[in-house]
């Protein structure tokens, strides 16, 4: 599925259904709000929001030419010295070790994950990702392997399933991760949320029916970030065209939009 690029500032036009809900206060409101707000997401747009590592910063490239919309972690005030570059819809986050995680779409139907050791990355010369990184399937670039690297299939029927996760992603508690999944109908789920456990070694599949063709712009509209609020349990989240929701206890439904 081809999602719309569009500018690199999030557009705020939102276009949804007619459909709010009553049961949480302003006040809720606000606090989900102010969550949802601090959340990372793919890049290239939510680059700002990227998890801080000791010792080194991310680079947006801009919106043209050879490295547009790349974004790349370097050396403070050595861009042109990167030591990971990530495509298009690569979202970071850190391991309580310190380690950087990585998790990507991975070709039409898997999700994948990765994880380095920061101090152990080592510079290469930006002349090896001009012209084709971009453009390519390639998420992740580093001349370093990873420490720990898996994947598991977007089309895992909901419910919960077994995988292998290695050790070095056993320390988090819970990953919450929203990807796209193939739509025969328009009235099929146009994402999922994958509650990923990965000290159990399991991953809770929930497609959201509610994000179909026949209510969203499915494409020019998709949900990008999503987490699970501390006090309701709940999962929230916000999205390109998508204002803040909550969804229902269960994570199947959508419970109400947050503006």
């Amino acid at each position: 599925m081809a999602f719309s690029l569009g500018p690199i500032e999030l557009n705020q036009l939102v276009i949804c259904p007619n459909r709010m809900s009553d049961i949480i206060s302003d006040q809720e409101r606000y606090r989900l709000q102010q969550i949802i707000s601090k959340l990372t997401g793919p890049a290239p747009w939510y680059w700002k929001s990227f998890p801080a590592v000791k010792g080194l910063e991310w680079t947006f490239h801009g919106e043209e030419g050879p490295l547009a919309y790349l974004v790349t972690l370097n050396e403070p005030g050595r861009p042109h010295d990167p030591k990971l570059a990530l495509n298009t819809f690569c979202t970071p986050f850190l391991l309580p070790d310190g380690r950087l995680g990585v998790w990507c779409p991975e070709g039409r139907s898997m999700i994948r994950l990765v994880a380095f050791d920061p101090e152990a990355l080592k510079p290469f010369a930006m002349e090896e990702i001009v012209g084709w990184f971009k453009n390519s399937p390639d998420k992740i670039y580093s001349v370093v392997e990873p420490v720990a690297d898996f994947e598991f299939s977007a089309e895992l029927p909901a419910g919960t399933h077994e995988l292998k996760v290695p050790e070095e992603f056993h320390g988090i508690e819970e990953l919450p991760i929203v990807a796209a999944r193939k739509a025969m109908e328009t009235s099929d789920p146009g994402c999922a949320v994958f509650v990923l456990y990965p000290h159990a070694g399991l991953v809770e599949v929930i497609p959201q029916a509610w994000f179909n063709g026949n209510d969203f712009e499915v494409g020019k509209q998709w949900i990008t970030r999503i987490a699970r609020d501390p006090v309701s349990h709940r999962i929230i989240g916000d999205g390109f065209r998508i204002p803040g929701f909550r969804l229902s206890e269960d994570g199947k439904e959508l419970e109400a939009w947050l503006s």
